[in-house]
């Protein structure tokens, strides 16, 4: 758990570095993963683990949102995070502007904020 937890504060710091760089697309790639490494440390307390990253989106809306452990706001930021990461990664000619890419990075790092509460309160 600690593990995916120093990922996730790494990843964090490298976005904002990306960002400085006016690297957005690797901002937002790095902003996606420390979401997901700190839901991955989050499933990891309780023995589960995902292979794909869709499994890991579905468990959190699931396990998460609806149980009222996350606020769905969370889960908005989480899902605009999973889909602007694929646009970034995998659509040719996609640029992103430097609003959007602070606005993600402000979501990512409450929603890590908001999973390291959850665990500290585990």
């Amino acid at each position: 758990m600690r593990y995916w937890l120093e990922k996730s504060v790494a990843a964090l710091d490298s976005a904002r570095s990306e960002l400085a760089a006016g690297r957005y697309d690797f901002a937002v790639n790095r902003g996606y993963y420390a979401c997901f490494y700190a839901a991955s440390a989050l499933f990891l307390q309780d023995g589960k683990t995902f292979a794909k990253h869709t499994g890991l989106r579905g468990a959190l809306h699931r396990d998460l949102v609806k149980s009222g452990q996350l606020a769905p706001q969370w889960g908005r930021v989480f899902d605009r995070l999973f889909e602007n990461r694929q646009r970034g990664d995998y659509l040719e000619l996609y640029e992103f502007e430097l609003s959007q890419v602070v606005s993600l990075l402000e979501g990512a790092e409450g929603f890590v904020g908001e999973i390291r509460r959850l665990l500290e309160n585990a």
